[in-house]
């Protein structure tokens, strides 16, 4: 073998390579000149010298602890005292639910605190000696499993649990209360439940004094003739009555989630299903756009098979089968909105969905 010198100043060391000539060596040094720098010294914080420090940051912990608690309490006084109508219009967000809103910025501070107050326990008040664990063999004595065991059962005393009986029962307060909110939305939705509003859309003839309702396109909001829609073409399509809600303000998202209709039109001797082709005019078809999956927009159209296709999951639906499931997780076909044509030339939907769109739900029938 060969040797080689590698030489650093005041001092040489010898190294030998690790495999033979011809292939990739290895060089491995003598660690022995290398010292133990051992471990700094430790820095105190001014709780571990300071009692009064430490008395300050007790209670600065506690305080945070009684904020989650009132947060807690916040959640459960409006999760039963405001009512679902209620809204409220928030900033960069639009109008939405005072209900949603504090409950869940009620909850978010409950957690937030109880964080916040278990982080400045940790930084001010538990032990913070740097400790080093040589290495051992994997399966570890008797005694170094009961010391272990000791360590964990002796948490409660590192931590100063019995010496601050003030943060053991702010804690266990913040954390119990914590847990209602989650009991109380379990057990609170229970039960019979009215679903009706699940099945209802603003394309209910009672939207619109029981009368027709004129299909337009999205966003532009103008109604759409007959003649408008040529082979092959495709239209956002939303009910009439959403020109209410956006002129109240109020309600506009959550009517679009469930009123959104794509509008084609394909040869009618192409569709398959005699329900579909009555439901349509001159093959012109209007199907709800809420995949019966999880609700995701199904706008993409493939002119030659004929098929739409949700972009969240791949579920696929033929047109030309009454947009039955042909691929993917969806699991019932799309709804299909009647329409006509009024004596402008104008289309409309005379009734609304017969079924709920969108995802299924405990009543929908299978």
């Amino acid at each position: 073998m060969n040797e080689h010198e590698n030489s650093a100043p005041g001092e040489s060391t010898t190294v030998t390579p690790a495999a033979g000539a011809g292939e990739l060596a290895t060089y491995v040094a003598d660690s022995d000149r290398f010292e133990n720098p051992g471990l700094p010294p430790h820095v105190y914080r001014e709780a571990d010298v300071n009692p009064q420090a430490a008395r300050r940051a007790e209670l600065q912990v506690a305080v945070m602890f009684a904020l989650s608690m009132v947060s807690t309490v916040v959640f459960l006084v409006a999760f039963f005292t405001i009512s679902d109508d209620s809204t409220f219009f928030f900033p960069a967000i639009g109008t939405v639910t005072t209900v949603n809103l504090v409950i869940g910025v009620s909850m978010g501070l409950s957690l937030l605190f109880i964080g916040l107050g278990a982080v400045h326990w940790a930084k001010t008040l538990m032990p913070d000696h740097e400790v080093v664990e040589q290495r051992h063999p994997q399966a570890s004595s008797e005694q170094a499993r009961s010391d272990a065991v000791a360590v964990v059962t002796g948490g409660g005393k590192q931590a100063q649990l019995d010496r601050r009986p003030l943060l053991k029962y702010s804690l266990g307060g913040a954390l119990g209360l914590f847990a209602l909110p989650f009991v109380v939305q379990v057990v609170g939705t229970l039960g019979p439940y009215d679903t009706s509003y699940l099945k209802r859309t603003i394309w209910d003839p009672q939207e619109n004094d029981g009368k027709p309702i004129r299909l337009m396109r999205d966003p532009e909001m103008t109604p759409i003739k007959l003649t408008d829609v040529t082979q092959g073409s495709v239209f956002h399509v939303m009910p009439e009555t959403l020109q209410k809600y956006i002129d109240e303000g109020h309600g506009v998202l959550e009517e679009k989630a469930k009123a959104a209709v794509i509008l084609i039109r394909l040869d009618p001797n192409l569709i398959k299903v005699p329900k579909a082709r009555d439901w349509g005019v001159d093959g012109v078809v209007a199907y709800s756009k809420i995949c019966t999956h999880v609700g995701c927009a199904v706008g993409l159209y493939e002119q030659q098979t004929h098929h739409l296709l949700c972009p969240c999951h791949q579920s696929t639906f033929d047109l030309t089968e009454d947009c039955a499931v042909i691929f993917g997780p969806a699991k019932r076909p799309l709804p299909q909105l009647k329409i006509t044509v009024d004596d402008a030339g104008y289309l409309v939907a005379p009734e609304g969905f017969h079924e709920p769109v969108g995802p299924s739900f405990w009543e929908r029938a299978r």
